[in-house]
């Protein structure tokens, strides 16, 4: 199965765009469950939510909405003798959603400042064996990652990779379709303005970048590839500025048809 969406939902910048003039920012999600069927949650590497925020999420969801949890950061970039702790209140949040169908899995979305250490593959390995039975995918940033050892730890321990489409800078993963996993496949596009890559004031200035037609069809044809060898396969677009990342999800979705996904 093959899912296709964008990496959050909830932006003023996409009203106009995406959402009608006067829509209230409540009815967000119940507009965009109207033309996609997945979305991938960011809210909570900010925060850890609460089971009440994500039961919320479920009943406001139709059936066979699915959603893809990215990791609190204290699990990924702020690593500390709390972790532990923060993710047991994490896997307590993910409850709601896993209990009526509608986890996807979880997105760990490492920093380009995780470094392959000894002690940072046992904190990923420590990770993926907490997190087994509710479909993790792993997000390299730093292109040391990627090697057939770390590959090989992720296929046995039967965890997605997150291929990336991303500037091509030097010490970034390549945009690559990898898969480890039969059961989930994972693509994220993150644009490719490489000039505000590492130079921006705000965040969002990373992803501002629209993708043409030529860019993204490229893409279809390895997508369909990984859907065929997987049960499921995510695709997410975070070039979100403007509801640019709408825009590109919606192009995805048709070309995806046309290459018979």
């Amino acid at each position: 199965m093959l899912y296709v969406g964008t990496s959050g939902f909830s932006y003023d910048d996409w009203v106009g765009p995406f959402y009608p003039e006067g829509l209230p920012k409540k009815d967000f999600l119940d507009h965009y469950t109207r033309e996609f069927d997945t979305v991938e949650l960011n809210v909570s590497y900010y925060r850890i939510p609460d089971e009440k925020f994500t039961s919320s999420l479920s009943r406001r969801t139709p059936r066979g909405f699915v959603f893809f949890v990215k990791a609190y950061q204290g699990l990924t970039h702020k690593i500390t003798e709390q972790t532990p702790a923060q993710l047991a209140m994490f896997k307590k949040a993910l409850a709601p959603l896993s209990d009526e169908g509608k986890l996807g899995g979880v997105l760990f979305q490492f920093p380009y400042s995780f470094h392959r250490t000894e002690s940072n593959t046992k904190h990923l390995l420590y990770l993926l064996k907490e997190f087994v039975d509710l479909s993790p995918v792993v997000e390299f940033r730093n292109r040391e990652w990627l090697n057939r050892e770390i590959l090989s730890m992720l296929s046995k321990e039967n965890a997605g990779f997150c291929a990336v489409d991303q500037p091509a800078l030097r010490g970034l993963l390549p945009s690559e379709a990898i898969v480890t996993s039969k059961q989930i496949g994972y693509v994220r596009f993150h644009g490719r303005n490489s000039k505000k890559w590492w130079d921006h004031k705000e965040a969002w200035e990373r992803y501002d970048y629209l993708y043409n037609e030529h860019e993204l069809r490229e893409w279809a044809v390895k997508i369909g590839d990984t859907a065929r060898q997987t049960g499921k396969t995510f695709v997410y677009f975070n070039n979100h500025r403007n509801g640019q990342a709408v825009t590109n999800a919606r192009q995805m979705k048709l070309l995806l048809g046309e290459v018979g996904k």
